[in-house]
């Protein structure tokens, strides 16, 4: 698709304009967080239940996490540029489609276009610039896809008063709706387009590119889904995800069932929990570097376990106590997220890790469906109850905290991948070959 020697990085070319053009892309994609902002306009000009409501988001995570299983290899093989170039067009033409399903009053085409070909690209665009990260960046991985990554958290912090914006101005009726749509999928589009032009892969091998390392483990794809440790970081990865996704997805109307605030200040707190996510990302990635990654999964589930016993107990009559609650728990959601490619570097190594990474993000498909099926069906049957206020999300609350203490418990049996299932060292006795798009490795 494109010339190698338009995308290999020349001589001289700066290794930290790589985190940028994967930013962009996670930034755009990154909008799946802010679908709460649409949930209740969809709700009252569709005449839906918020548990429909959620189908949207919850297809396009359950096609994250496939499409980016299965085209994890293919991203491999063919390289970022053609991966974001997939992710632009499938993320843009989702909303478009979407667009035309609200128009006509049609909802199979808004789950259709933003669930189903927008979580194409969702997941495409989200693997695509791993492999290239952890080449480029063989000295502190976590911080370089913590960068990267924390883009996804924070793309919220932009569409949600972006979205709430063009509501206003286009109204929440379904036309107002499909304007809105519309709008989003061409600026997406546009802006994504900077990442595909911006990315390049390391010329020769990663070990060039920065300080020498030693040698690695190289495990295939195929051989880490046969590992006991990629099974438990399966199972910390679907608890802490449940356990953030829930609130997210139900962010604006769940403050405001609790607090009875306006919807501006509704879509505020979706943007209070997307800065929390995306510095999550950043900073607790980052920190693993220092304190290894398997201490700071410790944090994120067993610290996450008791911030949800503190939010079932006392979050719903505090105002301030939910808010801190929620920020934190969304912290170590996009922390867990940011963390994850570089304990799958230290556990797999870089062979084939994007794809490694790939596979793993069923766990977010699976995820994708428990939070919000969770929180949403506990709600609408207490509410059908009478319940209201905090009663209708406690026991969502408590059910969180122990997924979380399945989650820490699993992550205490991960161990150094046993010598047996790894490959033989690379040709010429070098334990890794990065493979550069358009070149065979």
């Amino acid at each position: 698709m494109f010339a190698p020697s338009r995308i290999v990085a020349p001589p001289g070319w700066s290794r930290w304009l790589v985190p940028p053009a994967a930013l962009s892309i996670h930034l755009a994609i990154g909008q799946a967080y802010a679908w709460s902002v649409f949930k209740p306009p969809l709700e009252s000009s569709l005449h839906l239940s918020g548990t429909a409501s959620a189908l949207p988001f919850q297809v396009a995570i359950v096609m994250l996490g496939l499409s980016a299983a299965f085209g994890g290899t293919l991203v491999e093989r063919r390289g970022p540029r053609w991966a974001m170039t997939v992710a632009a067009v499938c993320f843009s033409s989702g909303f478009l489609v979407a667009a035309l399903g609200a128009e006509l009053r049609q909802y199979w085409l808004v789950v259709l276009g933003y669930g189903a070909i927008g979580g194409i690209g969702l997941g495409i665009g989200y693997i695509s610039p791993v492999s290239t990260l952890l080449s480029w960046f063989p000295d502190r991985p976590g911080t370089a896809t913590g960068i990267a990554i924390m883009g996804f958290g924070g793309g919220a912090l932009i569409a949600s008063p972006w979205s709430a914006h063009l509501l206003s101005v286009f109204g929440t009726s379904a036309p107002g709706i499909a304007r809105t749509f519309a709008v989003m999928g061409v600026a997406y589009g546009l802006f994504m387009t900077l990442g595909v032009l911006l990315v390049r892969v390391p010329p020769g091998r990663a070990g060039t590119v920065a300080a020498p390392r030693l040698p690695a483990v190289r495990v295939s794809a195929r051989n880490a889904l046969r590992t006991p440790q990629f099974w438990c970081l399966w199972v910390m990865l679907c608890a802490n995800v449940t356990a953030g996704i829930g609130i997210l997805e139900k962010a604006a109307p769940m403050v405001t069932s609790l607090f009875a605030v306006t919807p501006a200040a509704a879509a505020g707190f979706v943007g209070l929990l997307s800065l929390a996510n995306m510095l999550g990302r950043l900073a607790w990635s980052a920190a693993s570097d220092l304190t290894g990654r398997k201490n700071i999964y410790r944090l994120y589930l067993g610290a996450g376990a008791g911030t949800y016993l503190l939010l079932a107990l006392v979050g719903g009559s505090s105002k301030p106590v939910f808010l801190v609650c929620a920020a934190v728990i969304l912290s170590f959601y996009g922390g867990g997220f940011a963390t994850l490619p570089a304990y799958l570097k230290d556990l797999f190594g870089t062979y084939q890790v994007g794809a490694i990474h790939g596979r793993l993000l069923t766990a977010w498909s699976t995820a994708g469906i428990l939070g919000p099926l969770i929180v949403n069906a506990l709600a609408d049957a207490r509410g059908s109850a009478g319940r209201t206020g905090a009663d209708l999300y406690t026991p969502s609350f408590f059910t969180m905290l122990g997924l979380l203490v399945v989650g820490f418990v699993v992550g205490e049996f991960v161990r150094p991948v046993h010598p047996r299932y790894h490959e033989p060292p690379g040709e010429g006795g070098r334990p890794e070959a990065v493979r550069e798009e358009g070149v065979a490795p």
